[in-house]
């Protein structure tokens, strides 16, 4: 690693200097700059600023959740009302890390985590995202972690987040600050697919940093759930996640949210499973061709074929699981 300097943040932007970054809980860029992939000459420490909206859980009166981007990750997941009214953030957050890594890390931060791609991370091996044009490793290399959907000629690298997922599926916003200003922000919008320029990873200008997330909680909300399927039942990243949200009306489907995690390039909506449920009886033939139309403009690699499989089945599988919640006694 080498030498930095760290001072505390004086305002909620992103620092003036252009060597500098922020820090907040640290277990994502700290990691990185122990490996050499991230070299900032100076960080900048959010934990320093006194500014309870940066922390902390409040309920709108609209009902949504506002959350302070410095909020960690144990915290969210210790908010009883939160837990109740949105299930499969709930689990999202319990199913991501280990104790010690969601007692420190941020959920602001936590959305802006970097990609697990071991070509990413060992800077012997060239890689698009470290430097533009370089070129990609993993296009040749053992591509198991790595994306099916939102992929390019550029990079493959799977987003490795859980929250976002479940965020994403709620058609969360988040709250900017730069020195323009504070603006607010579609989730959806906040990551970018990486095309030709996969090191431009986020809509954040060099001077903006998230501030807070705004997650709705609709009542219909309490019947979603969050699945996960890793290589062990310890802390791991996700091969397939799905975020599942469900509002029936009887046995039809009156609206349905989906976001997948571990098999694309950015957090992924899936758009076409959502518009072949819409008013349809969920039946487990249904649950499955949802699950197909999730993954029809998958690329497929050898060694990362059968996350298209696994994806269709974990769908499926949430759907019919989330149907079957009985909410009926679930409160916020």
């Amino acid at each position: 690693m080498q030498p930095f300097r760290i001072t505390p943040a004086t305002s909620a932007h992103g620092p003036a200097s252009s060597g500098a970054r922020q820090i907040a809980g640290g277990t994502n860029l700290v990691d990185l700059m122990r490996l050499g992939v991230e070299r900032p000459a100076a960080l900048v420490d959010l934990d320093k600023l006194p500014a309870p909206s940066l922390r902390g859980i409040t309920r709108l009166p609209d009902g949504t959740f506002r959350i302070g981007a410095l909020t960690r990750m144990a915290e969210a997941l210790a908010d009883p009302a939160l837990c109740a009214a949105l299930p499969m953030v709930a689990q999202s957050l319990a199913l991501a890390a280990s104790p010690q890594i969601r007692n420190m890390a941020s959920l602001g931060g936590n959305l802006l985590q970097r990609t697990r791609c071991p070509y990413f991370r060992d800077v012997s091996w060239p890689c698009n995202k470290r430097e533009r044009g370089s070129g990609c490793a993993a296009m040749e290399g053992i591509t198991r972690h790595h994306a099916i959907l939102g992929t390019s000629g550029s990079c493959i690298a799977a987003y490795p987040g859980d929250f976002a997922q479940a965020a994403l599926a709620l058609d969360a916003r988040i709250e900017i600050t730069g020195k323009g200003g504070l603006r607010r922000m579609n989730l959806a919008r906040l990551h970018r697919l990486p095309g030709g320029t996969p090191d431009a990873e986020t809509a954040l200008d060099a001077d903006e940093t998230i501030t807070a997330i705004y997650l709705p909680a609709p009542g219909w909300a309490r019947r979603s759930l969050f699945l996960k399927r890793r290589e062990r039942a310890a802390y791991s990243f996700a091969l397939v996640s799905v975020a599942c949200a469900l509002d029936m009306a009887g046995d039809r489907v009156r609206e349905v949210r989906l976001a997948l995690g571990g098999v694309a390039t950015i957090p992924w909506r899936a758009v076409p499973a959502e518009r072949l449920l819409a008013g349809e009886r969920l039946t487990e033939e249904c649950a499955h061709a949802a699950g197909v139309a999730a993954f029809a403009d998958a690329v497929l690699r050898p060694d990362n074929a059968f996350k298209r499989d696994l994806g269709v089945a974990m769908i499926a599988r949430a759907l019919i699981a989330a149907r079957d919640l009985d909410i009926t006694e679930a409160r916020p």
